[in-house]
C-alpha cells in the first residue's frame, strides 16, 4: 500500500467547519422559497406527491441509503386504500407484524395496506388505535416481562404513545420515491452518520433539534405515532422484532419526519450539496495537530491553549 499522504479529494470536517459560515451567505439564495420553486418546474406544476417523489428518490442516491424511505399515510377506511396496494390477508394469504411490512416496503417497494386483519403481533394493534388499550395492559402487562417493578411496567404502559382508538382502520406503507398518496410521514432507516447529516440538515433554517425518548421495544409504534400526534421528528431505537423478523441491520436506527418537517429537511440536505458539503463529501482525518477552524483558534486562544 503507497504510505505518501495527500489531500482528500472529498471535504473533511475541519474545510467543512471553516467554511461553513461564509459558504452559507453564498449558497443561500433561493432556498428559502424551495417549496414555491418546487411547484413550478419547467412551467408545468408539480404536484406534491411528485415533490415526495422526488425527495424519496434524491434521499436514497444523495444520502447513500442501503433501503428505501418508507411514505406512511393513515387510513379511515378501506375506501382510501390507493391503487395497486397489496393486503396481505386478503391478497396474499398470510399476516405480519408491522416491522415485517416495514422490511417488505423499504426492501422490495412493494406497496402494503394494512388493518387490523393483516397483523400479527399485538404492539401496533394497540398502539395504532386499532383496539382500545386492554385492561391488563393498562396494569402493566408486557412491560412486567423487562421490568422488575410492578408500578414502574404499568407507568411504562401507560406512557407508550398511543392513536385515539377508532381515529384510523388502517395504513398504507409504500417507497416515498413511488408512493401514489400524500404521506403523513416518512420513516427513514439508516446508519448512524446518515442520521448525523439529516438532523445537521435540519437545523440549517431554524436551529431544529431532534428530542426522542429512546425504548428498545415498540419501535413500530415510537416511529409512527410520536410523529403523527405531535407534528415534531423522532429517532427510534429498532426493537428486537426489527432484527428477528424485519432483518434490521445492527447499525440501523430510525428517523421518522412529518410531511410537515419534509422541506426543512431537504431544503438543509440541497443546501449543503451545493456547497460541496453533502453525505457523500465528508472523509476521515485521524491526525494530530489537524488544521484548526478559525473559531476554535479564537477559544484556544481565549484559553491559553496552543493553536499551532
Amino acid at each position: 500500500m503507497c504510505s505518501m499522504k495527500t489531500e482528500p479529494k472529498g471535504l473533511t470536517r475541519r474545510n467543512f467547519l471553516a467554511g461553513t459560515a461564509a459558504a452559507a451567505v453564498a449558497s443561500s439564495v433561493g432556498f428559502a422559497n424551495m417549496a414555491h420553486a418546487a411547484v413550478k418546474a419547467g412551467g408545468e406544476t408539480v404536484t406534491p406527491i411528485e415533490t415526495m417523489n422526488k425527495y424519496g428518490s434524491d434521499l436514497l442516491n444523495m444520502l447513500v441509503l442501503r433501503t428505501y424511505p418508507i411514505a406512511i399515510k393513515m387510513l379511515k377506511d378501506e375506501s382510501e386504500i390507493p391503487q395497486g396496494a397489496v393486503r396481505p390477508k386478503r391478497d396474499l394469504g398470510e399476516h405480519y407484524s408491522a416491522c415485517q411490512v416495514f422490511g417488505i416496503v423499504r426492501r422490495r417497494g412493494t406497496t402494503l395496506a394494512m388493518f387490523i386483519e393483516d397483523h400479527w403481533c399485538f404492539e401496533p394493534i394497540i398502539g395504532y388505535g386499532l383496539v382500545e388499550p386492554p385492561e391488563d395492559f393498562l396494569e402493566g402487562s408486557g412491560s412486567d416481562f423487562f421490568i422488575q417493578n410492578k408500578e414502574a411496567a404499568k407507568e411504562r404502559n401507560n406512557s407508550i404513545p398511543i392513536l385515539p382508538y377508532g381515529k384510523y382502520a388502517g395504513m398504507v406503507l409504500a417507497p416515498l420515491h413511488k408512493a401514489n398518496f400524500a404521506p403523513d410521514l416518512t420513516v427513514i432507516y439508516c446508519n448512524a452518520t446518515q442520521l448525523r447529516h439529516m438532523l445537521f440538515a435540519m437545523l440549517l433554517k431554524n436551529g431544529y433539534r431532534v428530542t426522542s425518548t429512546l425504548d428498545p421495544l415498540w419501535s413500530c409504534v415510537h416511529s409512527v405515532v410520536p410523529s403523527l400526534l405531535t407534528g415534531e421528528c423522532e429517532v427510534t431505537v429498532p426493537d428486537p422484532g426489527e432484527f428477528e423478523r424485519g432483518g434490521v441491520g445492527d447499525d440501523e436506527m430510525m428517523l421518522s419526519i412529518p410531511t410537515g418537517r419534509m422541506e426543512e429537511l431537504m431544503t438543509g440536505v440541497y443546501h449543503y450539496d451545493r456547497m460541496g458539503m453533502g453525505y457523500r463529501s465528508f472523509g476521515r482525518e485521524l491526525k494530530g495537530d489537524f488544521q484548526q477552524p478559525p473559531f476554535y483558534k479564537q477559544y484556544f486562544k481565549k484559553w491559553g491553549l496552543d493553536t499551532q
